[in-house]
């Protein structure tokens, strides 16, 4: 786990002040890395059959699409309102400094799927639990919850007890 963290950079007070944010980016721009993490990510997953990746929006999307090549599955995108066409299901949430909705296309999933949701970030859990009901609304069964960072000073992961959760790194403060 500690291997990946010398490729993240905490920047205290950003977006605002209170907040600590965790800049990926020395870890994307390290291709060595960034293919361990991925891999450790689907090794994390191996045990269970997934027909489709979840991923929401934004940086999700730089994990979740290299693993749906890895573990070969579907992926589908959690976005912001008005940013996939066609019929979507919205969910309102919070995270730890904003209010925000999530979108995800009606026919994007199918009943009975087992999906994984992942991003790179688990925080409040707020997100996640948003992600959680859109895909169920769907009839897709979450049978894993993925991240590459948690920061455990949330506890999001008491909100999370019915659902597998792991991530790869671990952030107490």
């Amino acid at each position: 786990m500690s291997q990946y963290k010398k490729f993240i950079n905490e920047v205290k007070d950003f977006p605002k002040t209170g907040i600590d944010f965790y800049d990926i980016s020395p870890l994307l721009s390290n291709p060595e890395f960034f293919r361990k993490a991925i891999k450790e990510i689907a090794k994390q997953c191996s045990f269970e059959k997934i027909d489709k990746i979840i991923s929401i929006e934004s940086r999700g999307f730089l994990f979740a699409a290299p693993l749906a090549l890895e573990m070969n599955t579907g992926l589908v995108m959690i976005r912001k309102p008005g940013k996939l066409p066609g019929v979507c299901h919205q969910m309102k949430h919070n995270s730890e400094y904003s209010e925000s909705t999530l979108e995800i296309q009606e026919d994007s999933v199918k009943k009975g799927e087992k999906v994984l949701i992942i991003d790179d970030l688990l925080a409040t859990g707020g997100t996640t639990l948003a992600a959680i009901k859109l895909v169920e609304t769907l009839g897709a069964k979450v049978v894993r919850l993925g991240f590459l960072i948690e920061v455990e000073k949330f506890k999001a992961r008491e909100k999370l007890t019915n659902y597998s959760t792991f991530s790869l790194i671990r952030y107490e403060k």
